[in-house]
């Protein structure tokens, strides 16, 4: 298991550096000179031009670049010139609401993707196990962003439940933690009825049927024990989705996290932010996926062996 996790850390080296150079190429390649749109419209070409060279992009771009990868090496994002402080300062001041928003998204798929999924694979081809498949392929089809404004339509402004943005009390998490849950209940539900029907037909679940176990018995405390290994993977490969998800989220519900940031940082050309955020969601995406890896030798003694020899 050191061996893959050696492995797969190596290779995450290679993942951060890919993503540090195509956000370098995005950022710059995008039209409007930062400059400029910092300064606004009144400024002079003499202010643009000083802001430029204290920014460092006067310099030839494969310079910018070494310049950039060096400082990523030493953990320095650099500094927004907008907010007149450290990038990743910034960014983690906003983390904790995006990381908030993600668990509670995390909790809600889980919880309802696996009652889903156990009712439907418990009996495959029945009338429950077709309206749940035909209700998850629903819920990975509707757009993220038309689905938080339907239900603030609906529970914010028809019913008067829910407050429909900001921050606060917990109710003000529910609408946007259950629109970042949507399509990943779907695809818990859709993974977890596939893996408890597979159960359900192998011979230990037989052997239990036949000690004169109830069918709530085999199911619970045998099936799902062992179905519940390709879903704990998924889990953590998913969260790391579900922050870059959240961008569109929280903009929809003005969550102050991650999201709302790297918009306004993009909209005002604030390369270091939107670079710190980046590179920050693909480490948390790089450890998730290790640590699935991980679990899922640990959880299955088949793989477990194998990893082994």
């Amino acid at each position: 298991m050191t061996r893959m996790v050696v492995r797969r850390l190596l290779i995450g080296v290679f993942v951060m550096w890919g993503a540090a150079s195509v956000i370098f190429v995005i950022v710059r390649a995008a039209p409007g000179d930062p400059a400029a749109v910092f300064l606004g419209p009144d400024a002079t070409k003499e202010q643009i031009a000083r802001l430029t060279a204290t920014l460092g992009l006067d310099k030839p771009l494969f310079e910018q670049y070494l310049r950039y990868l060096g400082d990523v090496l030493r953990l320095d994002f650099g500094e927004s010139y907008r907010l007149g402080r450290p990038a990743m300062e910034a960014v983690f001041e906003r983390l904790p609401a995006t990381v908030d928003l993600t668990l509670t998204a995390t909790a809600v798929a889980v919880v309802a993707g696996l009652a889903l999924g156990l009712v439907a694979g418990s009996r495959p081809g029945g009338a429950v196990d077709r309206v749940v498949s035909a209700a998850t392929i629903a819920l990975q089809s509707f757009p993220t962003f038309w689905v938080g404004i339907m239900l603030v339509l609906v529970f914010a402004l028809g019913l008067r439940l829910l407050p429909s943005a900001g921050v606060g009390t917990p109710a003000h998490l529910v609408l946007p933690a259950v629109t970042l849950a949507f399509p990943f209940t779907a695809i818990v539900a859709r993974l977890t009825r596939s893996s408890v029907t597979e159960s359900m037909r192998e011979p230990y679940v037989q052997t239990a049927r036949s000690k004169g176990l109830s069918e709530r018995q085999v199911l619970l405390g045998h099936a799902l024990r062992n179905s519940l290994i390709p879903v704990v993977t998924i889990v953590g490969l998913q969260m790391g989705a579900l922050m870059g998800g959240a961008v569109i989220v929280e903009n929809v519900f003005a969550w102050p996290g991650l999201g709302s940031l790297v918009v306004d940082a993009v909209a005002n050309r604030d390369y270091a932010v939107v670079q710190a955020v980046t590179l920050l969601i693909a480490g948390i995406v790089m450890v998730l996926n290790i640590v699935a890896d991980v679990l899922y030798i640990r959880l299955d003694p088949r793989i477990r062996t194998e990893a082994r020899s």
